[in-house]
């Protein structure tokens, strides 16, 4: 698997957001959801590719 270089956990959630996730709850991570699947994101940066959420990871730089 190529890898993704960690990125600004904002940027992911924007990122994720463009997919249909949303925010569900907030806190120390920020918890979003699609309806289907569920996703965590720390609010640490960086964060790392192991967090996108079955999007490959071609479309996922596209949508950074």
């Amino acid at each position: 698997m190529p890898k993704v270089p960690g990125i600004n956990h904002q940027r992911a959630i924007k990122a994720f957001e463009k997919v249909g996730f949303r925010i569900a709850r907030q806190g120390k991570h920020i918890i979003m959801t699609d309806g289907e699947r569920i996703i965590t994101i720390p609010r640490a940066n960086p964060i790392h590719s192991f967090t996108m959420a079955g999007i490959s990871i071609e479309e996922f730089k596209k949508l950074l």
